[in-house]
């Protein structure tokens, strides 16, 4: 959504506490959001302190909140989520501290629901290394490691 007018300095970090309250944000998220308000560069900063001092935004709660939700709700692995966060300019601090989020166990179990629900879906692919390599596709675009996916396929029934 594109705004006609400027915003002043009081009135953007209304709107931001607002854009913040909402949903967990990142700060190139509220560094766009400023640049959609139209609010003058040299006034970033002070917006910026303004919020992480009210505890609107801070990012490693942010980094936190997107693994976890990322990892539940769209099956995302490890590999995925870091070059996520890392689009958007989180420190690696804080993207560690995110990975810590996601407990080893449930990962795992993720993994192999994945790998079992996509090696079903492919029965009618005959050529048994086709099918381990568009498995082994899907799975690491969604994000996993190769060296957690390669010992799945001993586990594999034809």
């Amino acid at each position: 959504m594109a705004y006609t007018h400027t915003f002043t300095e009081a009135q953007a970090l209304k709107k931001l506490q607002q854009y913040c309250a909402y949903s967990e944000r990142c700060h190139s998220d509220v560094v766009n959001k400023l640049y959609e308000l139209g609010v003058w560069k040299k006034e970033h900063d002070a917006i910026i302190a303004a919020l992480i001092e009210a505890n609107y935004l801070n990012e490693e709660r942010f980094a936190k909140a997107f693994a976890g939700g990322h990892f539940r709700q769209k099956k995302w692995g490890r590999n995925k989520i870091k070059k996520a966060l890392q689009q958007k300019q989180v420190s690696s601090y804080c993207i560690k501290t995110a990975m810590k989020e996601i407990p080893e166990a449930a990962y795992l179990q993720v993994l192999q629901e994945l790998f079992l629900q996509k090696w079903e879906s492919l029965n009618h692919e005959k050529n048994r290394f086709i099918k381990m390599r568009k498995v082994s596709d899907f799975l690491l675009q969604k994000g996993f490691e190769p060296e957690l996916i390669q010992p799945l396929f001993s586990k594999a029934k034809e």
